[in-house]
């Protein structure tokens, strides 16, 4: 690794090459929910029409924004603190609350990890244990939730969550899950242990391991029964009259680009002064949402053998129902004539074959059975690597995937902490060698005593908190301000100059017209309609309930009012100090008398003293 000196006043690391950049981006940018969230997106409201909001916002609202974020830290080469303290100090709680919502989805984010690796840790085994039911506890059959549920759904519940029965009870520390937590932070350890150095080598694995399984998974999946069925089901379009594919859309591209995070501010710091950052974001932003189309195609192509299956088992049961009831010979009724031989017995015997209670067969209503988040992961596409031959393998795939992608995103998001912090430790004691390995390792200790909230019983339900609000309405607003920040702060004239420099040419008249009228109106649109919505209705969860109407299975509940509370925490608290720092150093400027300007560290233009004239000429 390559140190850079800076106008002789900053010492800072750099990339080996373009590559290492682009790949850490890139893996940042392209994580867990692009492989279980856009997909469900799509198939809920209809590919092809929901592509059409979700390119629009694409092009009016993420890639200025990841533009502007790559372009700003790699001008000033400082992160989110430093950055916004040296456009304006009033804007330094900006990057105070970047840092804060970094630290909060690091926390529940690797919980997810710890539950990708329990998963991986039982797919060397065979049969893998989410394919049958365990015997209770007499031995003397099978357990009954088991039974009544499903395997794939008592393992996620039961055996790996020991879910209680609503967010009010806690429950117990599950040992086995503090032990894969413990190893998910053990990993990122490892790999960040010498900052972008060590997490330079790691992204050569982590982000393009991803993409060699989803295109096994697309080969494997096309030779399938119903793998067609499951991509016309996905990309069937349907007219978009609920407004809601808008918004979703909308905070989807925006999630799914991790922008307003501070770690691709971070990242960008490090390059070199003198590159076209224009090009990163661009060709970071389509390969991201290419990645997003890609894993869906793969993704539903084996949601549709699964359906398939369950389709074609579905007719088998109620084929053997009707041999056996009529007493016809053996493969008379086969799943071609099916339909035939059932409206033939239901006109001439109505009656019996009422009797019967067969089930009702329909291959759009097992596809309908599709799910977003943990339950596609976990329980959906579980399932569906049951039925394939060689489950083992494919099982292991799929979550080193997994692994792959949320390390990935991690290490964005642990840099979006460490960053500020190592920054304003050099502000303090002029190096960055003694302290940064101390800083890191506190960080991660003290994220995973945080995290240890999530190996309860209730662990999920937090989960499922966190990842709803704490990257919703904080990051919108985070946006919002780093364009007036940049834009009507800075200066439109300044940043475009700042623009030239980098790359040599200035900034597209479409470039300004997003950074200064569209985005932030499409910014403050999405937020605006978020907040309504969610005023419009108190928010539910999804209980696992084992004695819902005598069957095991979710049901929705409200969140209790101190649930609600903290919710409401989560949403403001981040941002506080937004306000909290502009009131203060306002107030602190005015009070300041100019007899006590006193010289700054040229590195560390925090705000807390004023620079004179001849100071600022001889730091320029």
């Amino acid at each position: 690794m390559d140190i850079v000196k800076d106008s002789g006043a900053e010492e800072r690391p750099k990339w080996d090459n373009k590559v290492q950049y682009l790949l850490t981006c890139i893996g940042f940018a392209v994580g867990i929910g692009n492989v279980w969230r856009f997909p469900y997106l799509c198939q809920i409201y209809g590919g092809g029409a929901f592509l059409i909001p979700y390119l629009i916002a694409l092009v009016f609202e993420g890639l200025p924004l990841l533009y502007l974020e790559l372009a700003i830290g790699q001008r000033l080469r400082k992160g989110s603190i430093g950055v916004w303290n040296s456009i304006s100090p009033l804007l330094g709680g900006l990057g105070v609350a970047s840092m804060v919502v970094s630290f909060l989805v690091s926390i529940f984010y690797n919980t997810i990890l710890a539950w990708v690796l329990w998963y991986l840790f039982h797919s060397f085994q065979n049969p893998l244990p989410w394919s049958h039911c365990p015997l209770n506890d007499n031995r003397t059959g099978y357990n009954e939730e088991c039974e009544k549920s499903t395997p794939s759904n008592y393992f996620w519940y039961r055996e790996t969550l020991n879910i209680t029965s609503d967010i009010e009870t806690s429950g117990s520390v599950q040992w086995w899950m503090v032990v894969c937590l413990a190893t998910a932070w053990g990993l990122v350890y490892i790999c960040f242990i010498k900052g972008i150095q060590s997490m330079g080598k790691a992204v050569y694995v982590t982000a393009t391991f991803p993409y060699l399984v989803l295109t096994i998974f697309l080969i494997r999946a096309l030779t399938l029964p119903g793998a067609s069925d499951g991509l016309l089901y996905l990309f069937t379009p349907d007219v978009l009259k609920n407004p809601q594919v808008w918004l979703d859309a909308a905070t989807q591209i925006f999630f799914s680009l991790s922008v307003a995070f501070g770690g691709l501010i971070a990242f960008s710091s490090y390059n070199e002064e003198k590159n076209n950052c224009e090009r990163d974001a661009v060709l970071v932003g389509i390969i991201n949402s290419a990645t997003s189309l890609y894993a869906s195609i793969s993704i539903f192509a084996i949601l549709g053998f699964k359906a398939t299956t369950s389709f074609n088992n579905c007719l088998q049961a109620n084929i053997i129902a009707l041999t056996n009831h009529f007493e016809l010979p053996d493969q008379n009724i086969t799943v071609e004539n099916y339909g035939q031989w059932f409206e033939y017995l239901n006109q001439t015997s109505p009656g019996e074959v009422a009797s019967l209670h067969l089930r009702h067969c329909d291959l759009n209503t097992f596809l309908d059975q599709s799910a977003s988040g943990t339950g596609l992961a976990f329980i959906v596409f579980a399932e569906a690597v049951i039925a394939m031959p060689g489950s083992q393998v494919w099982a292991i795939l799929f979550f080193v995937m997994l692994l792959s992608l949320g390390l990935s995103s991690m290490f964005g998001n642990i840099e979006g902490v460490l960053n500020p912090i190592h920054d304003s430790i050099w502000c303090l004691s002029g190096s960055l060698i003694n302290s940064s390995q101390e800083s890191f390792c506190i960080v991660c200790l003290v994220s995973f005593l945080v995290a240890l909230i999530f190996t309860l019983g209730s662990g999920n339900y937090w989960v499922e908190v966190f990842n709803g609000y704490v990257g919703s309405v904080p990051l919108l607003i985070i946006a919002f301000f780093e364009f007036v920040g940049v834009i009507y702060v800075r200066g439109m004239k300044t940043f475009s100059e700042d623009i030239v420099f980098m790359t040599g040419k200035e900034p597209s008249i479409f470039w300004k017209a997003c950074w200064m009228v569209i985005s932030p109106l499409m910014l403050m649109a999405v937020l605006i309609a978020y907040v309504i919505i969610q005023a419009q209705q108190h928010p539910n969860y999804f209980a696992w309930n084992p004695l819902y109407e005598l069957f095991p299975q979710t049901e929705v509940k409200p969140y209790p009012d101190w649930v609600f509370a903290i919710i409401l925490l989560l949403c403001v608290v981040p941002v506080l100090s937004i306000p909290l720092v502009f009131v203060y150093k306002l107030i602190q400027r005015r009070l300041r008398s100019s007899s006590a300007r006193t010289e700054l560290n040229p590195y560390c233009n925090d705000g807390f003293e004023v620079e004179t004239r001849e100071q600022k000429k001889r730091r320029a």
